[in-house]
Formats: structure tokens, sequence, C-alpha cells
């Protein structure tokens, strides 16, 4: 099958849609030697790279590929996991339904978890002081938007990935985004290169 074919499985009365494209390669999960003075535990975004840090401590993180806001939806701060969810239901916001109205768009204003649905296989929903900011870091069924800037701010993983930083991540895990002009990421880490024996042997 050509990997832009949408694969179809039935599973009872539903019909699957899965996308068998994939990222490119350097988008793929890896470990990488990193300087921060962050601690381990900590979430690093850089949307202008299209790289999402797990910070493990001895100078080390995983970094995965990202899909990040498209043009006019980039943000960035500091926020912390405030919930956590497998297969999660979608709500998109109501400026989110209006808007693709105008465009005419009709999108559904709830849609349960599922393979089909945008979120994914997982989702860590990000808060700033106590409230939800509406934005997530959330698996995909469209892999092959990873590296590219596609949403309307929410953070997209490949549905492995957000599955394997969903065991890592607790609630109250800090966030750091750093926006889509890459200002002040010095500021933040810097990557020294992949390390390579680990992500052959990596968990």
């Amino acid at each position: 099958m050509r990997d832009d074919v949408l694969a179809r499985q039935h599973v009872g009365t539903d019909v699957i849609k899965v996308s068998t494209k994939r990222p490119k390669q350097q988008y793929l999960r890896k470990k990488v030697r990193i300087e921060t003075k962050e601690r381990p535990g900590t979430i690093i975004i850089d949307t202008s790279r299209k790289f999402l840090y797990f910070i493990e401590g001895n100078g080390r993180a995983t970094r995965y590929g990202v899909g990040v806001g498209r043009e006019g939806f980039g943000w960035a701060g500091t926020v912390k996991v405030g919930r956590k969810a497998e297969w999660p239901d979608w709500r998109p916001p109501a400026r989110m339904i209006a808007r693709e109205r105008k465009k005419g768009r009709i999108i559904p204003t709830y849609m349960k978890g599922g393979i089909n649905n945008p979120l994914g296989a997982r989702a860590l929903y990000l808060h700033r002081g106590g409230r939800d900011t509406i934005y997530r870091i959330h698996g995909t069924n469209q892999p092959w938007t990873i590296g590219q800037n596609m949403s309307s701010g929410c953070i997209r993983m490949m549905n492995s990935d957000v599955k394997h930083l969903y065991r890592r991540t607790p609630i109250g895990a800090k966030v750091i985004v750093i926006g889509p002009s890459g200002r002040n990421a010095s500021r933040y880490y810097r990557e020294r290169g992949v390390d390579v024996l680990a992500t052959i042997f990596r968990n």
C-alpha cells in the first residue's frame, strides 16, 4: 500500500481510517544530549524547530517531533499539565466552530474519543494559574503532519509518541513553550546532538 493512502479496517460497526504516511526521519523519537537548568520531568517545546524535549537529567532528554500552530496561532509561555486523558473526547472551542463555519466547514460540537478523533490516543491538558488554556499536547491520526505548522495552537504528536510521553508525565509537570520565532530558546536549552546508543536501545 502506498504511504499516502488511508488504511481502512472494520472494528465492530466502526470504520477506522489511519494514515500510513510517516513524518520525516528527523522527527522520529530520539535520545539526545542536552544542556539545561530545568529539572528532570520538565517538558520543553521548541515550536520553531518542531521538537518536544522530555528532560531526563544528567545531560539527557528524549526528543519527539511535533506539529505546531499554523501562522497566526503560535504562542509561548510556561504552563503546567493540569489534566490527562486516554482516548480523549473532543469539544472544540466555540470560536473554532465559528471560524470553521465561515470557511464553509461544519465541525461537531462534540466527538467521542477514538482512533478517528483529532486528539488521538492521549491528551495532556495545559493549564496556567489553575485554568485551562484550551491548548493540549495530544496525539493525531495524521502522522504526516508532524514537523509542520498545521494546528490551531495545540501540540500534536504521533500516537505512539504521545503514549510514551503520557506514561512519563505526571499532573503538575512544568511545560515551557518557546514561540515560533525561537527567541530566547538558548535561555532554556541547548541540544548537543543525538545520543546514538541510547536511541538504539531506547525504552
